[in-house]
């Protein structure tokens, strides 16, 4: 036997342990790295899918149900769900309750507006059920006590707990639920009177404000101060009655903001209260000279022709006032002074628009291309909001190729076209061209009224463009509301972003009347910046209404469009101070001829029934007329006895230059505005820059 062999009484030597290495082979150094890539590969998939996932277009109101659903049972995202589940939801919770319920089963998750928007809406379609919703507008009121849906909350947990009804008028006055509980409150005579107050600083246009108003002005004048008369005076005046408006101020004077809504409601009524108003602002011109409100009172009483407002009144005024655009542009007008100093002074005030204007119309009517040239020319188209410099552009044109310009004539009507190609001056700076465009009167057949796709908001504000993008028009709306309840606005871009959010809500009087403002203040820029403006200028509204009574009568639907566009701004309940009512300004008279027999107001104001008698009467007038839009349309306005008297050879050699020359300003003006419309609304397929 062969070995090593140990000695018996040697020391014993302790185990030596070896650490064992992994093997130093290839194979065996592809963990970590396999490992390490892994982890790379695996986050950035990660980030590329979570890429994706943003990039994906967002739902909108165009995107239709079926893909709606698909995203909100689906998709990974849970902000997508439950935006996917908001645009399902119908217009009011009064269609389908329960179907609201299941679409906002578990949506108010989150800190952010929507889950503020999922509350109040899944207690509304509780409360249409006929369920009690305490618990609700309670976890809403307490997550989110300010955001503008808390108002709901607060509105319907004062039915049983008055102090909240205080409390919502305190934390939200120019909520739409605040206006509601102003007009609610009762039955003491103190309470009626502290809603009315409420509402005339907040929302005196809110429905039924002005009966509380009128109601609460007819009390003794001891039961109100002076500072409440004025307050709700000018509550009156700001909805159009001046006339009641003088008559709860009484003896005593408002505040210059209040005086000067007054006097501009009275200048709208008749002789005598038009003359009343143009005292109250002369006396506030004179008093509060110093006052923003004096520059804007001397401003309108410069548009008020004699005799309401002389000339003579207007150079008493002190003089900063007096030697203002407006004043300055009024004198050399009546006067026939050097117009120069005034659009060299002023170039971008629009008392000089208006002064260059009038005074090239006047040289254009006597035949004078030279003097209406150099007028025009005197101010650059560039510096004129859109709508004037179209004006503008084309009688340039028309001036240059009287005076033997053709070129430049060219070169002045393709400059509309560019500016504003939707315009009335765009249709007849085109027919300038030699285009001969066609404008549609009549249809041999039903024409359908397409309304125009989605547009976003575009207002800069994340949570405000987030509401709109999904139909949420009312909290859009409350929610502008709540950041700017009283603000003033001056800017084009702020009129036009409150008028669209009008419109959302379905106040086109209001809305339209903003972007017609923000029209004309937007002096410069390019067409594509005007676009969304433009497009909200001229909507589809009560098409279905407009399409049938178009197709019994033979007419294009664009024609009535058009025509309600100018009459009413769309709006049913709307009525004229000579009577007129409805969408299409009806007289009862008028009405009950067309009808073979007596209609009432409410009738006139059913939209279906007021376009079935406008389109009538539009159709009596083309037939009339032999389908002359300029005579048709004018005599919708002002009679057609009136308008077989104005009948020259203008009318076919210059039909611009006709209706230049109509007398009457209210229907020089409504000939030019309704076919406009006419042809903007044709021109909306192809409505581009």
């Amino acid at each position: 036997m062969t070995g090593r062999r140990e000695p018996q009484n040697a020391k014993a030597v302790p185990e030596r342990r070896c650490l064992t290495l992994p093997n130093p082979s290839p194979a065996g150094r592809r963990g970590p790295l396999t490992l390490a890539l892994t982890v790379i590969g695996s986050g950035a998939l990660l980030l590329l899918g979570r890429l994706l996932l943003q990039q994906r277009p967002l739902p909108t109101p165009d995107t239709p149900a079926f893909d709606l659903e698909r995203i909100r049972r689906w998709d990974p995202d849970p902000e997508r769900r439950r935006e996917a589940s908001l645009l399902l939801l119908p217009a009011s919770s009064s269609e389908d309750p329960s179907g609201q319920r299941r679409l906002l089963r578990g949506q108010g998750w989150g800190p952010g507006p929507l889950a503020a928007v999922a509350l109040k809406r899944a207690a509304l379609a509780r409360e249409a059920q006929g369920l009690a919703a305490t618990l609700q507008w309670r976890e809403l009121l307490e997550r989110f006590p300010m955001a503008p849906p808390s108002a709901d909350a607060l509105y319907a947990l004062g039915r049983e707990d008055p102090p909240q009804r205080r409390e919502l008028l305190r934390r939200f006055p120019a909520h739409p639920a605040a206006l509601a509980a102003a007009l609610e409150l009762g039955p003491q005579a103190s309470q009626r009177q502290q809603g009315a107050l409420h509402l005339a600083r907040w929302g005196p246009r809110w429905p039924g404000a002005d009966a509380r108003l009128r109601q609460i002005c007819a009390q003794p004048a001891t039961a109100l101060s002076a500072a409440q008369r004025g307050s709700l005076a000018a509550g009156l005046a700001r909805v159009g009655d001046g006339r009641r408006a003088l008559g709860c101020l009484g003896s005593t004077r408002g505040e210059p903001r209040q005086e000067l809504e007054i006097g501009r409601a009275l200048l709208r009524g008749g002789p005598a209260e038009a003359r009343a108003g143009a005292a109250r602002l002369l006396a506030l011109s004179r008093e509060r000279s110093q006052r923003p409100e004096a520059l804007e009172a001397v401003r309108l009483l410069a548009q008020t022709p004699a005799p309401t407002v002389t000339p003579a009144e207007l150079s008493e005024l002190p003089e900063p006032l007096r030697l203002s655009a407006p004043v300055q542009a009024r004198l050399v007008l009546d006067a026939g002074g050097d117009w120069r100093p005034v659009l060299q002074r002023w170039p971008r005030d629009p008392a000089s628009w208006d002064l260059q204007w009038d005074l090239t119309r006047a040289a254009l009517l006597k035949g004078e291309a030279e003097r209406a040239l150099t007028l025009l020319e005197a101010l650059p188209a560039t510096a004129l909001p859109p709508p004037l410099a179209a004006r503008h552009l084309f009688w340039r044109g028309m001036a240059q190729r009287q005076l033997g310009q053709p070129s430049a004539a060219r070169r002045s009507w393709d400059a509309v076209l560019r500016r504003l190609p939707w315009s009335y001056y765009a249709w007849r700076s085109r027919v300038q061209l030699g285009e001969q465009p066609e404008l549609r009167l009549r249809a041999a057949g039903p024409v359908a009224l397409a309304a125009d796709p989605w547009q976003p908001l575009n207002s800069g504000q994340p949570d405000l463009d987030r509401l709109w993008r999904l139909a949420l028009h009312l909290e859009a709306w409350e929610q502008w509301r709540q950041e700017r309840p009283s603000a003033t606005l001056t800017s084009p871009e702020e009129l036009m972003l409150e008028g669209r959010l009008r419109q959302g809500v379905g106040d086109d009087w209001t809305g339209l009347g903003q972007l017609e403002q923000a029209s004309l203040r937007w002096a410069g820029g390019d067409c594509q910046a005007k676009l969304p403006l433009e497009r909200a200028l001229l909507p589809i509204r009560h098409g279905e209404a407009f399409s049938t009574a178009a197709a019994r009568h033979g007419l294009d639907p664009t024609l009535l469009l058009a025509v309600a566009r100018q009459e009413s701004r769309f709006t049913p309940g709307v009525g004229s101070v000579a009577g007129a009512i409805g969408l299409l300004q009806l007289m009862p008279a008028t009405a009950a001829e067309l009808a073979g027999g007596v209609v009432s107001k409410d009738q006139l104001r059913e939209p279906a029934f007021n376009a079935e008698l406008g389109a009538a009467y539009l159709s009596q007038m083309l037939d009339l007329w032999k389908d002359n839009p300029f005579l048709a349309i004018a005599s919708y306005n002002a009679g057609p006895g009136a308008v077989a008297d104005w009948q020259d050879g203008r009318l076919q050699a210059s039909p611009e230059l006709w209706v230049e020359a109509i007398p009457y300003p209210e229907t020089r003006l409504y000939v030019k505005k309704v076919l406009g419309n006419l042809w903007g609304y044709q021109e909306r397929p192809r409505r581009s820059c």
